[in-house]
């Protein structure tokens, strides 16, 4: 009985809804892609821009898909909103859609470089 109460409690990853991370800034290159800018901040980046001549910011570049999903993180649409956007744009293309969607979630979460609103970030 536990397991079944369990995963009904269970939250669906696509009824998520991303937000940008305010304390990023970010442009459109002359590509066309998205670009990410990550200060690097702390003791550690400091003594490496010192002696190894670190960069104060890394900028991320973004690839297509990247960038045409960022473009819907606006705090409103849901991850599953997204991919229908996504597989509207792309098509089989994107394929296999939903894991690989995740994952980019996923990694844009763990860097900080957006939230979830109505979540513990």
């Amino acid at each position: 009985m536990l397991n079944k109460e369990k995963s009904a409690q269970k939250e669906n990853y696509l009824d998520y809804i991303p937000k940008k991370n305010e304390e990023y800034t970010w442009s459109v290159n002359e590509k066309k892609l998205v670009v990410v800018d990550i200060p690097n901040k702390g003791i550690h980046n400091r003594i490496a821009q010192k002696f190894f001549h670190k960069p104060k910011v890394s900028h991320i570049e973004l690839d297509a898909y990247g960038t045409f999903i960022w473009n819907y993180i606006d705090g409103k649409n849901t991850i599953f909103g997204i991919s229908e956007e996504v597989k509207k744009h792309f098509g089989k293309e994107a394929e296999p859609l939903l894991n690989r969607l995740v994952k980019f979630f996923q990694i844009l979460h763990e860097n900080k470089f957006i939230l979830y609103l109505g979540k513990e970030n």
